[in-house]
Order: C-alpha cells, then sequence, then structure tokens
C-alpha cells in the first residue's frame, strides 16, 4: 500500500516528578527534512532519535518535538526523608547550650532543604521512555499516513478508470474520424482542380494520415494506467516514480489534442488532462 506524507501523532507519559510527550507532524516534500526539537535533559540522545526516526520515514517535511515538564507533586508524591529529620533532630541538640533558643516548628522542619524528597526519574531511565515513547509516535504516524495512503490510492484508481473510459470511447473512432477527414481533404482537392489519386497527392495524404494518427497515444495512455495501478498494488515508497508517470500520461494527452482533427478527440483530449492534473496534485503527497 502506498503511505501519504502527510501525518500526525502526539503520545504523552506521567513519569515521576515530570511529564514526558513526543508529538510528529509531517507534510509533502521533496525528500526527507527533518527537525528535532529536544529539551536539554534529552540532549545527548538527539542523534539517535534522529536515525530512528530517518529508519522509520523516507520522505517528507518531519517536524518532532519532545516535551518535558516538571509536574507539581501532589500530598501523595510527598514523601519525608527520615534520615534528613534524624540529622537535623541531633543538630537540634545545640539548645542544650542555649536553653533559650525556641524548638524547630513543624514548618521549619518540612521547609528544611533535603526533608521533603520530590519525586524524580533516573536519567537512564527517562531516555528509554523517550525512545519507547517515539516508538509508540512512529506507530501512530505510520497508522495515520497509511490511511491517507489508502483514500489517496482510491482516487488514483478511480481517476484511472475514468482515463480507461474517455480511451475506450474515442479509440473505436479513430478509423472513421481518419477517413471521413481525408475524404474531406480529397474534396476540396477536387475544388481546387487537383486530382487526389496523383501518386504525389496520394503520398502527402498517406504522410498526412500518419501524422494525425493518434493510435499510438491512446496505447500509451493505457499502458501507463496500467502502470499506475502496478505501482499503486506493489506500494512502498512509489511517490517518484508515480510523479513520472503523471509527466508520461500529461504528454500524451498533449500529443492527442494535438493530433485531432476530431471535435470528440479534443473533449476527450481535454477530459484527460484535467484527470491527470487530478492525479498530480494526489501524486506529490505520496511518500
Amino acid at each position: 500500500m502506498i503511505v501519504s506524507m502527510t501525518g500526525f501523532a502526539a503520545v504523552a507519559a506521567d513519569l515521576p516528578g515530570v511529564s514526558l510527550s513526543v508529538e510528529l507532524r509531517s507534510v509533502n516534500h521533496r525528500y526527507l527534512d527533518l527537525q528535532l526539537r529536544v529539551p536539554d535533559e534529552l540532549r545527548g540522545l538527539e542523534s539517535a532519535l534522529r536515525e530512528r526516526i530517518a529508519a522509520e520515514l523516507k520522505r517528507g517535511k518531519v517536524e518532532c518535538r519532545i516535551g518535558l515538564n516538571r509536574t507539581t507533586p501532589g500530598a501523595a508524591a510527598l514523601a519525608v526523608d527520615p534520615a534528613r529529620v534524624e540529622q537535623l533532630a541531633a543538630a537540634a541538640r545545640v539548645r542544650e547550650h542555649a536553653p533559650g533558643a525556641a524548638p524547630l516548628s513543624v514548618n521549619e522542619i518540612l521547609r528544611w532543604p533535603g526533608v521533603l524528597a520530590e519525586p524524580t526519574v533516573a536519567p537512564e531511565e527517562l531516555a528509554a521512555r523517550a525512545h519507547a515513547l517515539l516508538g509508540q509516535a512512529l506507530r501512530d504516524l505510520a497508522g495515520a499516513r497509511a490511511r491517507e495512503g489508502a483514500k489517496t490510492a482510491a482516487m488514483l484508481d478511480a481517476c484511472c478508470a475514468a482515463i480507461e473510459v474517455q480511451v475506450a470511447r474515442v479509440a473505436p473512432r479513430i478509423p472513421a474520424v481518419h477517413a471521413a477527414f481525408l475524404d474531406k481533404l480529397g474534396a476540396r482537392l477536387r475544388e481546387a482542380g487537383l486530382d487526389p489519386d496523383q501518386d504525389r497527392l496520394k503520398q502527402e495524404l498517406a504522410l498526412f494520415a500518419t501524422k494525425i494518427d493518434v493510435a499510438e497515444e491512446l496505447s500509451r495512455l493505457a499502458t501507463h494506467v496500467a502502470e499506475v495501478r502496478r505501482v499503486l498494488k506493489a506500494g512502498g515508497s512509489a511517490g517518484k516514480r508515480l510523479d513520472f508517470l503523471m509527466q508520461e500520461l500529461h504528454r500524451e494527452a498533449n500529443t492527442l489534442g494535438s493530433k485531432s482533427v476530431d471535435a470528440e478527440l479534443s473533449q476527450a483530449s481535454l477530459e484527460l488532462k484535467v484527470l491527470i492534473e487530478q492525479m498530480r496534485e494526489q501524486v506529490q503527497n505520496v511518500e
């Protein structure tokens, strides 16, 4: 299945004392353009995170933001350090030498540095959770891009079917159109006093008939449409191949219009160009 270059994913996790989040955004681009923003605490992981994203995504302008926010500890998260309190109690025995000194209040003890231990997370665990969250975000992004790619593939397949309808509509008319045009040209030659049965004029008419023959263009259109369907079925990173096929389809439709000597052929050429332009716009977003 083909995948789109447009997608979004956001995941988050609460750790002791901090909240960790990963956000991925991607849009279409000619190649992989990665912008990575990480907090200072994870600056050492930047190279590894960048390599992991590049291994998963082939094309697109990708923005990855990793956020690390300190959370306000609740009452259940507060913990008293008994060892620190014992040290403070031992130091408070100085009152034996200063009987007039006031004892420490509970509020003063709790405000003493180190008595209340705030929850923290080890750097190794923080790095592991960052990698895990990035992996989850990449999977979510891949799912979003795959769903968008499925819609694009369905639209492209519908356009291929419409192109085949146009080709099937005009292909049977080609011999009759050529014969009618040559008869009309022969009548004009006779009106001008020329004999269209002369060998020289026959050669010129045969050459002109070759120039206005669009059977080859119709055949190439059918071939390119079949190739588009094959690429869609194969999936993978097919954006550049599909873009090339759009150029080839547009070239054949242009040639069909320039060779046309019939109003219906000209109309078919216009319809083909509209369909191919719709496909080209969608293909720009395929990885």
